[in-house]
């Protein structure tokens, strides 16, 4: 695929515009899917519940949910993909039209990243750690995916006494920057989170992203790279997930927002998460639907047209089905949007001295069920 033009997604609107723009524009929900949780996984506290299933047994259960809009899987490397089983996805994609959407470089699980990957000390470590994701980068442009996820899982402290946390940035986004220029005009969708596995990750909220892309741009050197940031392109984007949003304790919509002004949003990871807590990843819409809901409601405002990427641990639901609810989750939330009255939502924004606890009686008569009495709502003031 060539490089997704996210620069639209900057515009900025008048009210009118904006409601013109919110009342034709239409997400496109193509989903894509983590092909790690296909296979149930271990635990610290449990044994996994269910046969362990190897590569292409996982594959046959993604080519079942083609017919629910499964569009796209991910993938780690080199565990999960590699140059050895590539023509085993290869065979898949040819078979099914599901493609691979982004090729992910494990920088999290080897013993090797015990102290870090792109940030580590070690430089045994942080070169192996360059050197895969120079290697995952390949891979994705060999299959031309739309973008490679990068997740900085190990890249963090516990104890933050007398932590040099701006030489362990400055090591991180050096590595990552010298990756793209030895594979250029690949682009990154990077996914921050708070904390879990260490106790606080580098780089771990939204805006911290933001800045990563910056502190990454401004380092790049490869004649690719620099005409596509001259031409307005980031490189350096984001994949924000909700679970990882709301650990951080940060609002969905609001997250959204940041990356999506600027033309960085590549990529989303859906799932349900309690408010703070460890990361549940459970389907989408189970917990706090109204977050989903706004959530969507910023990705129509701004013109999001990428994909919708379910990232969750359906550790007790059979994977099809918690992937099939997780599909409807998002399609229920963007038909609400699509039937909403756009125009006086935003009045009720532009205008709240007028339209004071509009919006909240608005919201509850959204959401009733058709049967409920509620008596007429007056228009929103202008």
């Amino acid at each position: 695929m060539p490089l997704a033009d996210l620069r639209p997604q900057t515009a900025v609107r008048s009210l009118h515009e904006q409601v013109q723009h919110l009342q034709n524009f239409r997400l496109d929900l193509r989903f894509s899917a983590g092909i790690w949780y296909f296979s149930p996984a271990a635990s610290r506290f449990h044994a996994p519940y269910g046969p362990i299933l190897d590569l292409q047994q996982r594959l046959d259960l993604a080519a079942e949910l083609a017919p629910a809009g499964l569009a796209a899987l991910e993938a780690h490397y080199p565990n999960e993909i590699n140059e050895d089983n590539l023509h085993i996805w290869q065979a898949f994609s040819a078979a099914t039209g599901i493609r691979v959407l982004s090729v992910i470089p494990l920088l999290f699980y080897d013993p090797l990243y015990e102290f870090g990957s792109l940030s580590s000390p070690l430089p045994e470590a942080r070169r192996h750690a360059i050197d895969r994701t120079i290697a995952a980068l390949r891979l994705n442009r060999q299959l031309n995916t739309d973008f490679a996820i990068v997740w900085p899982g190990i890249d963090g402290v516990e104890n933050t006494f007398g932590v040099d946390f701006a030489s362990a940035r400055a090591r991180f986004a050096d590595g990552l920057a010298e990756a793209m220029d030895a594979v250029p005009g690949v682009r990154i969708a990077f996914e921050p989170k708070p904390y879990e596995p260490r106790g606080r990750i580098l780089y771990g909220t939204t805006p911290e992203g933001v800045l990563l892309g910056h502190h990454v741009e401004r380092r790049l050197r490869n004649p690719v790279n620099t005409a596509l940031l001259a031409q307005g392109h980031a490189l350096c984007c984001m994949n924000p997930e909700m679970g990882h949003l709301l650990m951080g304790f940060e609002d969905p919509a609001c997250a959204f927002s940041w990356p999506l002004s600027e033309g960085r949003l590549a990529h989303t990871h859906w799932n349900s998460q309690p408010l703070g807590n460890y990361d549940q990843d459970l389907t989408v819409g189970s917990v706090s639907p109204e977050l989903l809901e706004a959530a969507v409601f910023v990705l129509k405002l701004h013109g999001y047209r990428e994909y919708f990427g379910i990232d969750i641990n359906p550790e007790r639901i059979p994977v099809q089905v918690a992937v099939r609810n997780s599909f409807d989750a998002l399609r229920a939330a963007s038909d609400r949007i699509d039937a909403a009255d756009v125009e006086s939502i935003l009045l009720a924004h532009a205008r709240p001295d007028r339209n004071r606890g509009w919006l909240e009686a608005y919201l509850t008569r959204l959401r009733a069920h058709p049967s409920t009495r509620l008596a007429p709502l007056p228009p929103a003031q202008p």
